[in-house]
């Protein structure tokens, strides 16, 4: 007998050690980890490049469109066919920044160096120019667990917002695409990280050089990556002037910021593509503004109207509800403006009984009935019954919860924490919103350009959850049924983000398929024989603009776009048909039978 007991305390020491294991809170970051990664590699190569992101190819290539810098290639009088080993013609950095000007107004420099490098070693493929951003928004995950755990001191809220970070739609669907906005977002969270650390080291006394070191060049880095990082940095500023008194902080953070500026930002904005960012930034404005004013609806990119107060509101309103997550999706397109106010209306009454009797230990009954009830009351009133409006009608308890969050910390410097992530969890859409009021128009107003905000926001919605299971047992069970909900409208846009039919995540709302450029140099590699010939269709081009204009008739972006995914050293002949605007054909050239290698059907293909 004492060794069958001696047996089972050993079985079950053994199991308590492996839950424990299980259980570790290592471990358990590890599989978020692996999850946010699984989730952002998923489908991640299968629909095609969308326009922004065929810039990013042909930029770091060196090619401008329309051929700018390929006149010889393409427009020398009586060279009838171009190779792509003379496409392939060693570029020099002048092509470079000329690509990045026109295709890009100057803006990404950072970006693109890194991109460039990382085709050098990895090849060009849609997989390849898109994983610097799966990795980035991977890492996203793994910074927001260190910054949680760091300054709120709390493994399982720190868990608790990387598993957030991991889900989140934003990061998931940006993860997809060859652009800045993933690298930009995750240089500025670490600049974040680092200014509170040496927050930190200069309370203690200390001078962290290396900090600042790092300080000014994660600035350097994203403002070079996108111009609109520094609304985070300005975030950095208005908490300094608030909160420190510590002159040497003061020094040492402007050094840092001037170090960073002089060595990398001005150089490129001197002597590099970023001189032209400001001059085309207020060529757009002017431009779009008289759009707003002239043809809002039919005028080629998208609905821009005047930046009066309500267009501003409305326009707004998605921005606002999709940084938290359990308010993502809510939008006076799809629940009308009507209903929105008369939820919130009916939540702020709810947090108003909350507040006044429903907060002790011991909860009045007609209260905790009154609350969920509250809540499902709209639907008498509702123009449009949708379950999104339950969730719309708890928001405003979400963020009375966020309220009782910061409340709860004693210590200033955990409020001030509080106060600093609020401030930069609003600060960037409201840059934004300065923007078109300025400017006067609304054009601006997206998602993306506000999106420096969702790594603060994800550990707000942290803080959120962690109080709602604080709450007495009515409010506790009322608020995790809309969190319940409000997943399943998570879910179901993740979905849409994987079928490309969620437009202001994927700019599209119908699926693409893979990038037709690959498949025709594919289709081209495996039929070419010598004496064939690839026929490109050519469009008369319509340039706006001085930069866009590269001085020729017809379109040649169909064969430059191709000729990125051919042999560099290949020799295949090549020429452009100015009869016809769709089809990519291989000629044969012992029989002259014409063989279609991709028929672009207008616009259906050219995303």
């Amino acid at each position: 007998m004492p060794h069958l007991l001696t047996t089972d305390r050993m079985m079950n020491d053994s199991r308590s050690g492996l839950f424990a294991q299980l259980s570790s809170p290592r471990l358990l970051l590890v599989l978020i980890l692996v999850l946010a990664l699984g989730l952002r590699l998923y489908k991640s190569s299968v629909h095609g490049l969308y326009l922004d992101e065929k810039f990013t190819l042909i930029n770091i290539a060196g090619v401008s469109l329309e051929g700018f810098n390929q006149h010889d290639v393409f427009f020398t009088p009586g060279k009838t066919y171009f190779t792509p080993k003379e496409f392939w013609k060693e570029k020099h950095l002048h092509d470079y920044i000329r690509a990045i000007i026109q295709n890009d107004i100057g803006n990404s420099a950072s970006h693109y160096a890194l991109l460039w490098a990382w085709v050098q070693l990895f090849g060009m493929s849609d997989l390849s120019i898109r994983m610097p951003s799966i990795i980035f928004s991977t890492l996203i995950v793994g910074l927001t667990y260190l910054l949680t755990k760091r300054y709120f001191r709390s493994e399982s809220l720190a868990l608790l917002c990387a598993f957030l970070s991991a889900i989140e739609p934003f990061f998931i669907a940006y993860s997809h695409m060859a652009r800045n906005y993933c690298m930009t977002i995750f240089i500025t969270m670490m600049g974040t990280y680092l200014f509170l650390r040496i927050l930190d080291r200069r309370a203690e006394g200390k001078t962290p050089v290396g900090m600042y070191v790092g300080y000014g060049l994660s600035f350097a880095l994203a403002v070079l990556g996108h111009y609109l990082a520094v609304t985070v940095f300005m975030c950095h500023g208005i908490y300094l002037l608030l909160f420190n008194r510590n002159l040497k902080t003061y020094i040492g953070l402007g050094l840092s910021v001037i170090g960073g500026t002089v060595s990398m930002v001005l150089p490129w904005f001197v002597f590099g593509g970023g001189k032209y960012t400001l001059q085309t930034l207020a060529y757009q404005a002017q431009l779009y503004r008289g759009l707003a004013y002239s043809n809002p609806y039919n005028n080629g990119f998208n609905i821009i109207l005047p930046a009066t107060i309500p267009n501003v509101v409305k326009k707004s309103i998605p921005l606002w509800a999709d940084l938290m997550m359990f308010s993502n999706g809510l939008s006076s397109e799809t629940l009308a403006f009507r209903n929105l106010i008369i939820a919130f209306a009916l939540g702020c009454v709810a947090v108003f009984l909350i507040h006044r009797f429903g907060r002790g230990r011991t909860v009045p009954t007609w209260v905790s009935i009154a609350v969920p009830v509250l809540l499902v009351a709209g639907f008498a009133l509702y123009s449009i019954p949708s379950l999104r409006l339950l969730a719309a009608a708890a928001v405003p308890i979400f963020y009375y919860l966020l309220y009782q969050a910061a409340a709860d910390y004693t210590n200033r410097s955990d409020r001030r924490l509080v106060f600093f992530l609020g401030l930069l969890s609003t600060f960037p859409t409201l840059f934004v919103i300065g923007i078109a009021f300025r400017n006067d128009h609304t054009y601006g107003l997206m998602q993306r350009y506000s999106g420096f905000s969702f790594p603060y926001s994800v550990i707000l919605v942290g803080l959120i959850i962690r109080q709602v299971f604080r709450q007495p047992t009515y409010l506790r069970l009322t608020l995790v049924a809309v969190l319940l909900l409000q997943s399943y409208y998570i879910v179901e846009l993740l979905y849409r983000i994987y079928e490309d039919q969620a437009p202001k995540y994927t700019y599209y709302g119908r699926y693409r398929i893979a990038n037709p450029y690959n498949t025709a140099a594919d289709r081209i590699k495996e039929l070419y024989a010598p004496g064939d010939t690839v026929l490109y269709p050519s469009a008369r081009t319509a340039p706006r603009d001085e930069v866009e204009n590269t001085y020729t008739r017809h379109s040649i972006i169909d064969a430059q776009y191709t000729n990125l995914y051919l042999p560099k050293d290949a020799a295949y002949y090549q020429r452009m048909d100015t009869t016809q605007t769709d089809r990519i054909i291989l000629v044969k050239g012992n029989s002259g039978k014409r063989v279609t290698i991709f028929d672009f059907e207008g616009t259906k293909y050219r995303y």
